[in-house]
């Protein structure tokens, strides 16, 4: 058979992004048991540093433990954040992030306001190379008694992990790092920062010269370890800073997220988005930087580097009324466990937490914690939006170290990062039990952690914040009419107290229902929430002086995207369903739940709407999110996708935030549409697509920008062979895509399988991507190259778009979206009348909802 040199070519990719399959190999020991040491050598650390944080309250031991462990505990994923600077196409480095370099356009002095991080109390920016820290411009210590040491980067108390050079020409240090200036970041020296490394290293070059930092082999001397604090611990909503690039611990919150994280800015190091003129920067060339500025502040996608090739940012959790939570947990929570899922800790493996007395009705009989285990039942609250995490409390909580970098010998070994193609497996429990001592000292330390929030989740009331009794009303009348539309449309979602249900709805469906029989279960609840009998009995509970005691303002019941009609992309996250790599935390339960069934979705050229079946395995449902101090946490959605984005912390910037974007939640006309992006962006109108909200789009003509240095050697020789075109000055240059393109449509491309899928349908698919290569290579040249003469002359062009907008190209990237749901800010139109959800309430209702939402 003859090939043509692109079908080569094409035949090549496919090798690289499909054959490769998971290795198979046993699985390895982390650095930790390398080392010899063991779980006990990493006892959890019990100075009570932050005090003054989350509303200075005393603690007990164990909550001072795990807050220790939530804000500077790492559990070895230095090693992980270090891999990903050498392996993700020169887009990420967290040691650059931490910098103030004078050539970066970002530091201390104003990284509040630029990445939405948080400066750490008693530091101060470098006006220098420091000497002692190898030439690298990072924060620096204040001394003085108002600033006392570290106490976590005491080496002998906590001794580092002694492997490689550590101990040779670079110290030990502590297992927690030192500080790094930056809340949930720490620095730890580098095992692989060897006398060779030490000579080899030249900090001028690292700052200025691309062809050295883009090195992947670079061996940098410090690697940097993130604990949960990073993506959770921001300005408390009733004691914020009075000038947020300048905090005190006691202006700090643990509990409401990183709601201004710019993720854009932060993973992308050399992050400069526009210049002085106004114009595109390389950086924006880059479809890379594209796909990560489609995350609004204070959204992630958390499966980006185990991607399932679906682009899904979603809002970081805050953790409010936990007590309350479990009530909802042991009444909507039953969750079937089997397998390796049984692997998971329970809060009956734990002296602190098995017979804690919550003071709350529990689902089994002794009225402790231990009850929400019973074999092989678990009763607990999903933590994740799509309610995927569902083996209990701490198994959920040992899931997210992993997600961040935890035993990351093994994790990376499962997936391809980053790109995907590769079939995925599990991790399994059992393994990291036995290979890993950072898992076991990270699982015996979750307890706490849970004891933590237990003692500190505690809402921030408006009302307690200063100056926030000015956005309360005092019209009685008008408050007690905000509750009526409250109970009568939100609660039945929205509150953790509702009223009890006749059989009716129950039989059948204890703990909620779950597994293959949760949509009946779930269609029984959602049709008597709309009797006359349940809104009766909703508004009195709603109405009586207690409603907000001990009320977590949600329900642990899954809803159907199919009613929400919010962006699907999210719910259909595969991570978590049988055979993939969160399949030990994730329930057999869930992994049963049946297909919500078919949901409209939007052409992206045509704005016609069509359906499009849904997977099942878990997949199609969301976990309702608290409303719990919800005028702090704006804008709205799971995507931060309603409303304006105000990073000023303080009440007045969020209340202007809060306002705006509740509005636009009742009001569903006034929020964005794709005509206002189309707009900001400066490109013709007749791009504008009438659908019912906006697409991410790219905002200059780009293409995908990889540095040869991250393209393996065969690779990289095959496409200067094959596909010249394809290759720039400094590496693979593929495109162009033209400005406004929605960023979705080529993110979506999904490249991998789940693991339950038949031989002949993967061969289909792969059929398909083949010929949707070819089509696109050859419809790309047509319009350009990648040099920046012509992307300018593709941004000039008013019609660059036409190439996808005639034929069928379109369709063909359609055929093969693992998410082909592009309208982020669509859906959740309950009360407002813009759907057929119901009737809508009045303006004055809306008004009067406003008020009473401002007061939880």
């Amino acid at each position: 058979m003859m090939f043509e040199r692109n079908e080569i070519l094409v035949l090549a990719l496919v090798c690289f992004f499909f054959v490769t399959s998971v290795s198979g190999c046993a699985p390895k020991d982390d650095e930790a048991m390398k080392a010899g040491r063991d779980v006990e050598s990493f006892a959890a650390a019990d100075e009570d540093f932050f005090h003054d944080m989350d509303g200075g309250r005393d603690l007990s031991p164990n909550g001072i433990r795990g807050r220790n462990t939530w804000n500077v505990w790492t559990g070895g994923n230095d090693r992980f954040w270090n891999y990903l600077a050498g392996h993700s196409f020169g887009s990420f480095d967290l040691l650059k992030t931490l910098s103030s370099h004078e050539s970066q356009h970002y530091g201390r002095r104003n990284r509040w306001y630029y990445l939405g991080l948080v400066n750490e109390p008693c530091f101060e920016a470098p006006d220098g190379p420091d000497p002692e820290r190898y030439g690298l411009w990072l924060d620096r210590r204040v001394a003085g008694s108002a600033c006392p040491p570290d106490p976590f980067a005491d080496a002998e108390k906590y001794p580092g992990v002694m492997i490689g050079a550590r101990g040779e020409n670079v110290p030990v240090g502590s297992y927690y790092g030192e500080p790094s200036g930056v809340v949930g970041l720490r620095l730890f020296p580098n095992p692989d920062f060897d006398e060779k490394a030490e000579r080899d290293w030249d900090p001028v070059r690292y700052y200025g010269d691309a062809d050295y930092y883009y090195d992947p082999d670079l061996v940098r001397p410090y690697r940097v370890g993130m604990s949960c604090a990073f993506c959770h611990v921001g300005p408390s909503p009733t004691n914020a800073p009075a000038d947020p690039e300048n905090p005190e611990w006691a202006n700090l919150n643990s509990n409401p997220g990183a709601q201004y994280f710019w993720v854009d800015r932060i993973f992308v190091w050399d992050n400069a988005y526009r210049d002085r003129a106004d114009r595109p920067t390389k950086n924006e060339r880059n479809f890379i930087f594209q796909l990560f500025h489609t995350n609004p502040p204070g959204a992630l996608d958390t499966s980006f580097v185990s991607t399932d090739n679906i682009n899904n940012p979603r809002t970081m959790n805050a953790v409010y009324n936990v007590i309350p939570r479990l009530v909802s947990a042991g009444r909507w929570g039953k969750e079937g466990l089997s397998g390796g899922e049984l692997d998971n800790n329970q809060f009956q493996d734990f002296d602190q937490t098995r017979d804690i007395d919550p003071g709350i009705p529990t689902p089994g009989s002794s009225g402790t914690l231990a009850d929400y285990w019973q074999d092989p039942e678990a009763w607990t609250a999903r933590v994740l939006k799509d309610g995927a995490d569902s083996v209990g409390i701490l198994g959920a909580l040992n899931r997210v170290y992993i997600n961040i970098g935890l035993y990351s010998e093994e994790w990376l070994e499962h997936f391809r990062m980053l790109v995907g193609g590769k079939e995925i497996s599990p991790i399994e429990i059992a393994e990291a039990k036995e290979h890993s001592v950072y898992w076991n000292a990270t699982a015996n330390q979750t307890a706490d952690l849970a004891l933590f929030f237990v003692e500190t989740a505690r809402p921030d009331l408006l009302a307690g914040a200063p100056g926030g009794e000015a956005y309360l009303t005092r019209d009685e009348s008008l408050l007690e009419r905000g509750k009526v539309a409250f109970a009568e449309q939100c609660a039945r979602c929205h509150s953790s107290k509702v009223p009890a249900l006749p059989a009716s709805v129950t039989e059948g469906c204890e703990g909620g229902g779950s597994g293959a029989n949760y949509l009946e279960c779930w269609d029984r609840y959602w049709d008597y929430t709309k009797s006359d009998e349940f809104k009766s009995d909703m508004r009195e509970i709603v109405m009586a002086p207690d409603f907000l005691d001990g009320n977590f303002l949600s329900t642990e019941r899954r809803v159907p995207v199919t009613l929400l009609e919010t962006n699907a992309c999210s719910p259909l996250a595969s991570n978590a369903i049988g055979g993939n790599i969160w399949d030990n935390f994730s329930s057999s339960s869930y992994k049963e739940l049946p297909s919500v069934g078919e949901i409209e979705v939007h052409h992206p050229i045509t704005g016609e709407p069509y359906k499009w079946q849904t997977p099942g395995g878990g997949r199609g449902y969301t976990r309702p999110a608290s409303l719990v101090s919800l005028w702090s946490t704006a804008p709205y959605l799971l995507n931060n996708s309603v409303g304006d984005f105000n990073p000023d912390p303080s009440v007045a910037g969020r209340m202007a935030s809060f306002q705006d974007s509740i509005e636009k939640m009742l009001w569903p006309e006034r929020r964005k549409q794709d005509i206002d992006v189309v707009r900001e962006l400066g490109l013709d109108e007749s791009r504008a697509v009438d659908v019912p909200g906006y697409m991410y789009r790219t905002t200059a003509s780009s293409c995908l920008k990889v540095p040869k240095q991250h393209v393996p050697e065969v690779l990289y020789g095959a496409l200067q062979t094959l596909f010249p075109f394809a290759i720039g000055a400094g590496g693979i240059e593929l495109g162009p895509i033209p400005a406004g393109t929605p960023v979705n449509l080529i993110s979506n491309i999904k490249l991998q399988y789940e693991p339950s899928t038949g031989f002949f349908e993967k061969w289909r698919h792969r059929k398909k991507l083949i010929g949707l290569i070819k089509r696109i290579k050859g419809d790309l040249k047509q319009i350009g190259g990648c040099s920046e003469d012509e992307l300018q002359n593709l941004d000039r062009q008013k019609h660059a778009l036409e190439i996808y907008r005639e034929g069928d190209l379109v369709d063909q990237l359609l055929e093969v979206s693992a998410c082909p749901d592009l309208v982020v800010n669509r859906g959740h139109y309950f009360g407002t009348g813009y759907s057929e959800k119901g009737p809508g309430l009045s303006d004055d209702d809306k008004l009067a909802l406003i008020e009473f939402l401002k007061t939880l």
